[in-house]
């Protein structure tokens, strides 16, 4: 008799570093969107241009209840009518560095909370 919880694979980032996330044991050198099940997705967009209305608002037939927006190396807020689709739907929007989002993501992915990750390099 098994006693043991048996969990699906979830899409877990297991590294990280400068220019690269790697997503269960698989590098990526590109921006991307993660969510816990299903494909790692190619990001369509880099750098400053990473984020915009319109792909943002497109997450929102996921159904998240929060988006984690890894800007990079560093720290970098997109203007506010970038996010506003998001928080008008009331979920949840977080900015914050990629290696941090990668961290947050692992966390909130492993309490069984529904979140998309946009991870920009």
């Amino acid at each position: 008799m098994k006693l043991q919880f048996e969990q699906a694979a979830l899409n877990t980032v297991t590294a990280y570093g400068d220019d690269y996330v790697e997503v269960n044991r698989v590098r990526y050198h590109h921006a991307l969107l993660l969510a816990p099940e299903g494909p790692v997705e190619r990001w369509p967009a880099e750098g400053e241009a990473g984020f915009a209305a319109q792909s943002l608002r497109a997450l929102l037939e996921r159904a998240p209840e929060i988006v984690l927006l890894g800007t990079g190396a560093r720290q970098r807020f997109p203007h506010p009518s970038v996010t506003a689709p998001l928080l008008s739907a009331r979920v949840g929007v977080e900015v914050m560095d990629t290696q941090a989002a990668c961290r947050t993501y692992n966390i909130l992915m492993s309490e069984g909370r529904r979140v998309l990750a946009v991870l920009l390099l």
